[in-house]
């Protein structure tokens, strides 16, 4: 049985790749949000209170003087509206966590620390040690990161030639290799990304972030569905 010192050391080990992965697109928001107007301050008050990165760059992207509330308000609720069943997937794991650290810890959910999360049930029960292990660095290195893109966006120029912009595409390759579990995941990443890619094309964002999570899980329940039932469930409960 770990202790919360191993939860936390193993916290620490698990985030960090993600947290630095994370920092170069942090500095892009906040050169960004500056070019749009926005103080280091404001943009650092946005990262708290929203930390939620497609969303936040989707608002900007829409960013106007009057802002555009129904446009900000729909675009970044149907990005975000994956954390619904994120969050209904990693509660029931949530168990010896107490009210405050739920609502706290389910607050600053991301992606990265929610896929590792998964990772880690799978073989050890989850506790807040280790969740907020993972938790506090990767949202301190994003209002770091962010704030200080704001605070330098003119030198910081575009971070794309350096390569910036693939970092979380790499980390998110590697988070799905992690979670393989043969056809089933096949095809329900490759009709996610498939749908998430020709509707980006057409239709532009954010409408990709629904068009993937809509036929990513419509193609795991025909793919499990056609799997032998014992196969079928064990991949259902990685």
């Amino acid at each position: 049985m770990s202790t919360m010192r191993d939860d936390i050391r193993r916290g620490l080990s698990d985030i960090w790749p993600a947290a630095v992965a994370a920092a170069p697109i942090g500095l892009l928001f906040g050169a960004v949000a500056a070019s749009k107007g926005l103080s280091p301050f404001e943009v650092f008050l946005m990262s708290i209170m929203v930390f939620a990165g497609g969303a936040q760059f989707a608002a900007i992207e829409l960013w106007a003087n009057p802002a555009p509330v129904a446009a900000l308000v729909f675009s970044t609720l149907l990005i975000n509206a994956r954390h619904v069943l994120m969050g209904a997937s990693l509660a029931p794991k949530l168990q010896g966590f107490s009210r405050w650290q739920k609502f706290l810890g389910l607050y600053y959910m991301a992606d990265e620390n929610w896929a590792l999360a998964e990772k880690r049930a799978r073989t050890h029960r989850l506790t807040p040690a280790y969740w907020f292990a993972m938790v506090i660095p990767f949202v301190s290195g994003w209002l770091i990161n962010s704030t200080l893109g704001a605070m330098i966006g003119a030198v910081l120029g575009d971070p794309k030639r350096l390569g910036a912009d693939f970092a979380f595409t790499a980390l998110f390759i590697a988070l799905v290799a992690a979670f393989w579990k043969g056809r089933v995941t096949f095809w329900t990443v490759a009709a996610a990304g498939i749908a998430s890619a020709v509707t980006y094309r057409l239709a532009g964002p954010p409408w990709h972030v629904a068009a993937g999570a809509v036929f990513g899980l419509l193609a795991a329940w025909l793919a499990a569905g056609s799997e032998p039932r014992n196969v079928a469930i064990e991949e259902a409960e990685a």
